[in-house]
């Protein structure tokens, strides 16, 4: 297994490839993943210029560890096989398929890349995939999605689509998202990847914006979609666990560990009631804390 399937992905910030300002230097703002965007960002009489540009910045620039994902134009354009080659010939981390509706978007797409990866002697399987999900019939076959082809790392939501494709609208409140995203974090958990949620568009309220944070923080996603750089340190202070939660993690991990060699099953930490169903869920806080910078194993209550 490609080991990069499981590493951080708070933010993922979009940037349109028609605008080589935007895509050379994104680094500095230290998003865990940038999206270097061929697809709704691009005019259409821009696209092969767009994928020049791509293709020299993933060549030439160093984004210093921030992972490079491109989004490609849908499967019913004709610029997407060439947004793949492109894409793959440049070394980037890993391809976006927007409008994924069925598993065999997500073949299509493969063949390309494993051609690509072929035609410029690159490691088989090295590119990563993740699909987007923007109707109600993506949505209901998230599942198959997930489980489509073991270069799948995770699946996203987009809802502007996804609303439109209901029949509604988005309202701020994230009531008309509801099911699209409980129906894909289950999907992604039961087929063991990751799955993130759709941008919030109003810049100005950021309120909303961390209501909406805590919210699909609570719900168990991995990280959002993001359209500007100031967004960023709001969903990582949202996403990477404070001190005391990493404390009461490593208070949980060692008295599990300990009871568990002694034959105890039941016990309290801090005055709750613990047993060994808490282990993997401590254990998953302080990998998330050392990914995020912020534990080296040595945190110390004072």
């Amino acid at each position: 297994m490609n080991q990069n399937k499981k590493r951080l992905r708070r933010t993922m910030l979009f940037l349109s490839c028609q605008k080589p300002g935007l895509i050379k230097d994104p680094y500095i703002y230290k998003p865990d993943s940038i999206i270097l965007d061929l697809e709704d960002a691009v005019s259409e009489n821009q696209k092969d210029s767009a994928r020049f540009s791509m293709y020299h910045a993933l060549r030439e620039i160093d984004y210093r560890g921030v992972e490079r994902v491109v989004r490609i134009n849908g499967l019913d354009t004709p610029f997407w096989k060439e947004d793949i080659r492109a894409a793959v010939a440049g070394g980037c981390d890993c391809l976006r398929i927007p409008k994924t509706e069925c598993p065999g978007d997500v073949k299509r797409v493969e063949e390309v890349v494993e051609a690509a990866e072929y035609e410029f002697d690159l490691e088989r399987g090295a590119t990563l995939l993740m699909a987007a999900i923007e109707s109600a019939k993506g949505v209901m076959n998230s599942m198959a999605i997930c489980e489509s082809t073991d270069r799948l790392f995770g699946i996203a939501l987009s809802g502007g689509d996804y609303t439109k494709d209901l029949q509604t609208h988005l309202t701020g409140t994230g009531l008309e998202l509801m099911g699209a995203r409980q129906h894909m974090l289950i999907a992604a958990r039961a087929a063991k990847v990751q799955c993130f949620d759709t941008v919030y568009t109003d810049l100005d309220d950021l309120d909303g914006f961390q209501k909406d944070l805590e919210t699909i923080h609570l719900m168990g996603f991995d990280g959002k979609s993001i359209i500007n750089p100031r967004q960023i340190p709001v969903v990582h202070k949202i996403f990477t666990p404070g001190k005391m939660e990493i404390i009461f993690a490593e208070k949980v991990v060692r008295e599990i560990e300990d009871k568990k060699a002694k034959g105890v099953g039941v016990f309290t930490v801090d005055g709750k009631m613990i047993d060994i169903a808490f282990y993997d869920g401590a254990k998953r806080v302080l990998a998330l804390a050392e990914a995020s910078g912020v534990y080296k194993g040595e945190c110390k209550n004072d």
